[in-house]
């Protein structure tokens, strides 16, 4: 454990730094995501038929596919994300208070590749004003996309305010060291503020982070996603009232592996080995394999229910999910994952922090698979005569490979961008680090007192 004391030059280090790294990440995610712009271009010219979303059945297998599969993915990593930041305020959890703006930054991020890919997948995007928009006093009362739209933006607007308030106390006490270049952007953040408004803000961040932990499993990806899959009965693959508790876990176990990653990242560029400790990383490890377990149980579950005794229908649409080596190998890498982080507790010497980057990187990798195959199997595997004879394939066109690196490039754009105008840690988490730090030294020198 480093005993170098944290100070506010450390998180200032990326706004204040530009270095080739920077520019090399900035411009490998500038390009990838100028790479799906020009495709989506060329989509939004020749229409969805181009990516074979265009069909059913034997035309195209899919109407969805990894459009709404990475739409589902990165939505589950916004959420996670959020109540991991949440987690910390409200239960007290100072061990992970460097992480939090990070897991917050992570919630904004991913909140907007999702809202990305709604306007991708819509074909038109002038259909979000016209159908969603427009008549959005019908469509809420009959639609669960549009319930889908709903939570999707009042969750950004709840982030971004919890993330705003947080910020206020930071800018103002660090403005002199701050670029004048972003002075009009620090002056509408810390509009109006006093220092009186710091015990208001703790208490309306705390009942904002209450808010957080009762919507996600009642109304975000507990509730309201899953929803609009189990709402379904036609698509046997999707129903049953296991996928929303599947659904959370999986939010928790991408952000969490998230989170890790864009930790470990900032921690490398700027030596923050004082400021992201180990014990984050172990920490972060231990509720990872938690939630991993929890996801392997929920599989588990889903597959004794669809394969003993379960209708025809649904039990053709299991064993078709369950036969794939697809998910097999998904689920797999998520087992190798839990079998590491339970020899760590065992064995502490196992632990190391690129192990850790290699578990995460396998579990967003898994999560993703896993939410693909979700679903493509039931849209191919309906209970539509029609399309009885004819059940099709599938198999993601170039352009929709291009959407997931583009909304990766976004995502990291995201984070390249915000580091360099405000703290990404927290003032407070920095104070608290030093508190500790004073305690330390205050322990360690009794014996001297009374010897």
């Amino acid at each position: 454990m480093s005993t170098k004391t944290p100070t506010e030059a450390d998180i200032l280090r990326p706004i204040n730094s530009l270095t080739r790294g920077y520019i090399a990440l900035f411009a490998v995610c500038a390009l990838a995501l100028g790479a799906f712009l020009v495709a989506w271009a060329y989509q939004l010219q020749q229409g969805l038929v181009v990516t074979g979303l265009g069909d059913w059945g034997s035309g195209g297998g899919v109407t969805w596919g990894l459009y709404i599969g990475a739409f589902i993915w990165w939505v589950g990593i916004a959420h996670g994300g959020i109540i991991l930041s949440a987690s910390v305020r409200l239960l007290g959890m100072e061990r992970y208070m460097p992480v939090a703006r990070l897991a917050e930054l992570l919630t904004i991020a991913g909140l907007s590749a999702a809202g990305f890919y709604i306007l991708v997948h819509m074909g038109r995007p002038d259909r979000m004003v016209t159908s969603v928009l427009g008549h959005y006093h019908i469509t809420v009362n009959n639609s669960p996309l549009v319930w889908d739209v709903t939570v999707i933006t009042a969750y950004f607007v709840l982030t971004a305010t919890y993330l705003a308030l947080t910020l206020r106390y930071d800018i103002t006490r660090l403005r002199d060291q701050l670029p004048d270049r972003f002075e009009p952007i620090y002056k509408v953040m810390t509009l109006g503020y006093t220092e009186e408004e710091d015990e208001v803000v703790e208490r309306m961040v705390w009942w904002l982070a209450l808010a957080v932990i009762i919507m996600a499993p009642l109304l975000l990806h507990g509730g309201v996603i899953p929803w609009l899959f189990a709402l379904l009965p036609a698509m046997p693959g999707w129903e049953g009232g296991i996928q929303g508790p599947t659904f959370l876990s999986i939010a928790l176990m991408s952000a969490i592996s998230g989170v890790t990653l864009v930790a470990y990242g900032f921690r490398r560029a700027y030596g923050w080995d004082h400021i992201i400790t180990d014990d984050i990383f172990r920490g972060l490890l231990l509720w990872l394999g938690f939630f991993c377990m929890l996801f392997l149980w929920f599989q588990l579950q889903f597959g004794v229910n669809g394969l003993f005794k379960a209708p025809l229908a649904r039990a053709h649409a299991t064993e078709a999910k369950v036969a794939s080596p697809i998910y097999r190998t998904a689920i797999g890498m998520i087992g190798l994952s839990l079998a590491y982080i339970f020899a760590t507790i065992i064995r502490p010497a196992l632990f190391s922090k690129k192990r850790a980057l290699v578990v995460s990187v396998a579990v967003l990798a898994a999560t993703f698979t896993e939410k693909l195959l979700f679903v493509i199997e039931g849209f191919l595997h309906p209970v539509f005569m029609i399309y009885e004879a004819t059940p099709g394939e599938y198999f993601p066109s170039a352009i929709e490979w291009l959407s997931l690196a583009g909304t990766i490039g976004m995502v990291v754009l995201i984070f390249l961008s915000v580091s360099k105008v405000v703290p990404v840690v927290e003032l407070h988490a920095i104070e608290h680090l030093n508190e500790d730090h004073g305690h330390e030294h205050e322990q360690a020198a009794e014996p001297e007192v009374e010897a």
